[in-house]
C-alpha cells in the first residue's frame, strides 16, 4: 500500500514554528529548505530520493510527499528520520521542570518553548559537520558543507528548486584528501573524512552499533575515531544520538551564551562552565541548545 502523507503525534510542549525558526538560521544551509510556515527536505530511502513537506499540525506534524506515492516501509524510515531529527521522543516536560527551578534557563524555556533539539539523525552527516565545523567560524563551516554535498551529494529538483540529500559514506571512502582539498578543506579534515566513511563502509562503525552501547563506551569508541575529540564526541552523542545528558564542555558557543547570560566580561574557564553542568544535570545537551539558541535572537 502506498500513500502521499502521514501524520506524527507529538506529546507536548512541542512547537513547530520554534523548530522552524531555527532551521532558518542560516542561508546557507543545504540539507533543507526552511519557509514561514513548513521545511521541505529530501529523504535518501535506499537510493530513492523522496522529497518531504513537513508542517505543524495542534497535535503534531504532518509529513506530505506532493510528488510520490510512498511504501508502508519507507513511511517507516521517514518517521524515524523526523522524530530524531525534531527529538520528539524525549520527555521534553522533564527538562521544563527543571528548568523552570533555575535562573539562568528559566527565561530561555519561557522565550523559546516548545523547542526540541534539532539533531542530525545520520551518523555520517553528524560526524561530517562536527568535523567541518573544528576551529573555523560557523559561517566557513556553512560554507564547506554546501561545497561538500553539492560535490557529492544525491539532488533532485522540484519546481525550479533542487533538493540535497547528504553525500553516502561509500562516496565519500573513495576519494583522495586532495579532492577535499579543492573544496578548501584542510589536509587533516580531509584525512578525517574520509577515514570515518572508510570505518561505516567497512562495517566498523555504525549508528546501530553505537546506540547498543552505555553512554561511556559509545564515547570512547568516538573518541577512538581520527579527528574525533571530546568536543566532538559529545556534539555527536548529543544531536545524533539524542543524549540530554551530553555536555560540550569546550563548546564556543556555549562559553558565549553563558558570558552573555551572566553579564560576565571575563571569559569562563573550563570548570566553571563544568559547574553549570552540574546544575543542569540530566539535561546538560538541552541546557546547552537553548543556550546556542538565544545567540541567534529573532531568526
Amino acid at each position: 500500500m502506498s500513500r502521499s502523507s502521514f501524520e506524527i503525534h507529538v506529546t507536548a510542549p512541542f512547537d513547530f514554528q520554534q523548530c522552524l525558526q531555527f532551521l532558518r538560521r542560516s542561508d546557507d544551509e543545504v540539507m533543507h529548505v526552511a519557509r514561514e510556515t513548513s521545511v521541505s527536505k529530501l529523504f535518501d530511502v535506499d537510493g530513492r530520493l523522496l522529497l518531504g513537506d513537513i508542517t505543524g499540525t495542534p497535535q503534531g506534524l504532518v509529513i506530505a510527499f506532493p510528488e510520490d506515492d510512498i511504501t508502508s516501509a519507507e513511511q517507516e524510515h521517514v518517521e524515524r528520520y523526523v522524530r530524531d531529527w525534531f527529538d520528539l521522543d524525549q520527555d521534553v516536560a522533564a527538562f521544563v521542570r527543571m528548568a523552570e527551578t533555575d535562573e539562568l534557563l528559566r527565561p530561555l524555556v519561557r522565550e523559546y518553548a516548545g523547542l526540541r533539539m534539532i539533531g542530525f539523525p545520520d551518523l555520517f552527516e553528524a560526524l561530517t559537520w562536527a568535523v567541518i565545523g573544528q576551529q573555523i567560524t560557523l559561517s566557513f563551516a556553512y560554507t564547506l558543507k554546501r561545497r561538500f554535498v553539492e560535490q557529492y551529494g544525491p539532488s533532485r529538483e522540484v519546481d525550479g528548486v533542487t533538493y540535497w540529500a547528504f553525500p553516502n559514506p561509500e562516496t565519500i571512502a573513495l576519494l583522495d584528501p586532495s579532492e577535499l582539498r579543492q573544496l578548501q578543506f584542510s589536509t587533516r579534515k580531509a584525512e578525517y573524512i574520509i577515514g570515518i566513511a572508510q570505518e561505516m563502509t567497512d562495517g566498523r562503525l555504525s549508528k546501530q552499533q553505537l546506540r547498543s552501547e552505555p553512554p561511556d563506551v559509545m564515547h570512547e569508541r568516538l573518541l577512538s575515531l581520527r579527528g574525533v575529540g571530546e568536543w566532538t564526541a559529545a556534539y555527536v552523542r548529543m544531536k545524533c544520538f539524542q543524549d540530554p545528558t551530553a555536555f560540550p564542555v569546550a563548546d564556543a558557543g556555549l562559553h558565549q551564551a553563558l558570558k552573555h547570560h551572566l553579564g560576565r566580561s571575563d571569559k569562563l574557564t573550563a570548570d566553571e562552565v563544568r559547574q553549570y553542568g552540574e546544575r543542569f544535570a540530566g539535561w546538560e545537551a538541552y541546557a546547552t541548545f537553548y543556550l546556542w539558541r538565544s545567540l541567534y535572537g529573532d531568526v
